[in-house]
């Protein structure tokens, strides 16, 4: 385990997005740490081969960003995120699970977990940047093929259980309801747009509404909590 307590500032003097990974391989945590600290920035301030590494680093090193592996010795990838999520002292901290398959029998968990995203571990080089990108912003990195795959899982393991009651649902706006409906389907904001005849801004303005109603930590938890209380229930043929 390590951390780097300084980091070069970002372009134009902007604070860098601070960076732990958490892999209980040394290869692969070092050729990320390669390929991040040449992006501008983006800063790797520490490295983690546990998941109770991961968790101290998150705090001691101030991360911004968690690139976390889900399976490492001691406290996995999951565990580790689901505790970073509930300490109120990291709410900043935004979790990007890093997975072998973009699609697998954790993504779901990971996701109810409170990670804000998952990439494979094949992805390119910008494909990894970018993700991190996404997720600092506070934006959740969830592709439709994913979301698919997630929603696919839900319903294999939870279609004969009872929808769970949410007030904070009860809440939401027809037009609120109906776009979080659409992003559990995985849809993107602008394909919400087209298919309503709205503007991409107008439909993250209702995405972040819902999220903030219902208490969502991002758009990844809007997919979870919508299918958890049966507001989107069967998954909708996409063309």
């Amino acid at each position: 385990m390590s951390w780097n307590a300084s980091a070069a500032p970002g372009p134009a003097g902007a604070a860098p997005t601070r960076v732990v990974l958490a892999d209980d391989q040394d290869l692969v945590r070092a050729g990320l740490r390669l390929m991040i600290d040449h992006a501008p920035g983006l800063t790797v301030v520490g490295d983690a081969a546990t998941g109770h590494d991961a968790v101290r680093l998150a705090r001691e090193a101030r991360a911004d960003v968690v690139l976390m592996d889900i399976r490492m010795p001691g406290l996995d990838g999951l565990a580790a995120t689901r505790r970073i999520a509930a300490d109120d002292s990291l709410a900043q901290v935004r979790v990007l699970i890093l997975t072998t398959f973009e699609i697998d029998e954790y993504v779901f968990e990971a996701l109810r977990s409170g990670a804000s995203g998952f990439l494979g571990k094949g992805a390119r080089p910008d494909a990894l940047i970018e993700a991190i990108r996404t997720v600092a912003r506070g934006d959740a990195l969830l592709s439709p093929a994913a979301t698919r795959g997630l929603i696919a899982r839900f319903l294999t393991l939870h279609d004969s259980e009872p929808a769970r009651v949410s007030p904070a649902i009860a809440t939401l706006t027809d037009r609120e309801r109906e776009v979080t409906a659409l992003v559990a389907d995985g849809m993107s904001n602008a394909e919400i747009a087209a298919q309503l005849t709205l503007s991409p801004l107008t439909v993250k303005t209702h995405v972040n509404h819902a999220m903030t109603k219902v208490g969502a930590r991002d758009r990844a938890q809007l997919v979870v909590l919508a299918y958890q209380t049966g507001l989107a229930r069967v998954p909708r043929s996409r063309h």
